[in-house]
């Protein structure tokens, strides 16, 4: 696969309501994400505030799937939203209103994500170490920021679920040769 067009990287600290910095494959911070729970545990939003733009706000949808949250601005415009159609299966859709989405496990015994949109193939992967909370982020084709911070925020709450192959790593070789350009 060529180079990312971007790449990321996360810092995490915090236990019960950690706080995700991100900033570029520099150092440079371009702001934080900080997640927020119940006091049972579950997640119930969060929070991106940049170094400088617009604050976003992921919030829980009504309903008992752990996927569920939507994306909104600091205007209360509706970005996008998620769904986990099952808690077995470890596909989380993503809808933006034009694009569908879906967030799959990275191919084989490694612990992130991958994005995959339906017509290009894969669009973004995230990568953590297998001890660590932090994560790289490495975007292959062009991707709306908030859309791409919504992913990581939705990855992040289950990483631990993407450590094992999954099913979906046999659809990965055919996905990746649709993706990729033809050589002449």
């Amino acid at each position: 696969m060529p180079e990312p067009i971007r790449t990321l990287r996360t810092r995490v600290s915090g236990l019960w309501s950690p706080r995700h910095v991100i900033e570029t494959a520099e150092g440079e911070p371009l702001g934080t994400l900080t997640v927020r729970r119940n006091p049972w545990g579950m997640v119930v939003s969060g929070e991106y505030r940049p170094e400088k733009g617009e604050v976003l706000s992921f919030r829980r949808d009504p309903g008992l799937l752990r996927a569920q949250f939507s994306v909104w601005t600091d205007g209360k415009e509706w970005l996008g939203s998620s769904l986990r159609w099952n808690v077995v299966r470890r596909q989380i859709d993503l809808w933006t209103g034009s694009k569908p989405y879906r967030i799959v496990p990275t191919v084989g015994f490694d612990r992130g994500w991958r994005m995959i949109a339906s017509k290009t193939g894969e669009v973004a992967r995230i990568k953590a170490g297998l001890f660590s909370r932090n994560a790289t982020i490495e975007v292959w084709r062009k991707l709306d920021f908030e859309l791409l911070l919504f992913s990581y925020f939705l990855g992040s709450m289950i990483l631990r679920e993407s450590l094992f192959p999954s099913s979906l790593d046999i659809m990965h070789a055919g996905t990746q040769e649709k993706a990729s350009p033809s050589k002449a």
